[in-house]
């Protein structure tokens, strides 16, 4: 998309649909910023930059650059939510499940990013507004997937379930950057195998993780 044509007279939005419009220009410039360099790297200045505004306008509609990425966070829990139950409609077996919430995360590395960054950043600098509105978001979303998983018959309750898809976005934020290391890291793993140890590959170590807690969760009841 041709963020500049944003620039070419400014003109604010006055009316709702305009205003939905630049809060969807500015997350999807978000977005695509992060895809190409890492959310971290992002600042409201490169954001603003994007959709060609000045920082003050841009906060007129995200009081923080952490604000925006929180929001864009949530859209991300809805999309995984969406694709994870589309998975589901084939899973008869805790394998399958753990398979189908790994490689759904696999297939969404903004999101993984994302994760990682959530409690330590993006949770901050925010309004309680906000933070409230993503945490329902968040908790709706493993809601309806813990129904969903629970209706599979593979012997998990709904609220096992929730803790099952919750422990897989913590797990997926964590273990995703040691997954995907930076160029001097991957240089180190390439010369030394006995370190190339520390670079876990991401759907299987998930799998193993999720499999030990969905063995596990039964025998708490």
């Amino acid at each position: 998309m041709l963020w500049a044509e944003m620039g070419q007279g400014f003109v604010r939005a006055r009316r709702p649909e305009q205003k939905r419009q630049r809060r969807e220009a500015i997350l999807a410039a978000a977005r695509e910023l992060a895809l190409k360099s890492g959310v971290r790297s992002v600042s409201l200045g490169n954001v603003a930059a994007a959709v060609c505004l000045a920082k003050s306008n841009v906060v007129r509609y995200f009081g923080t650059r952490e604000e925006i990425y929180l929001e864009l966070t949530a859209e991300c829990w809805s999309e995984w939510g969406e694709a994870l139950a589309g998975r589901l409609a084939g899973v008869d077996s805790a394998g399958k499940l753990v398979t189908a919430i790994a490689e759904t995360l696999e297939d969404r590395p903004l999101f993984c990013d994302l994760l990682g960054n959530s409690a330590t950043t993006l949770e901050h600098n925010v309004s309680a507004e906000a933070a409230g509105a993503f945490k329902r978001r968040v908790k709706e979303v493993l809601g309806e997937v813990g129904v969903a998983i629970e209706r599979t018959g593979i012997g998990l309750t709904a609220t096992e379930a929730f803790e099952v898809a919750a422990a897989g976005t913590i797990f997926a934020g964590a273990l995703y950057p040691a997954a995907n290391p930076p160029a001097p890291l991957r240089e180190v793993y390439a010369s030394d195998p006995e370190l190339a140890a520390m670079c876990p590959p991401f759907v299987p170590t998930l799998e193993r993780a999720l499999s030990a807690l969905v063995a596990g969760l039964p025998t708490l009841r």
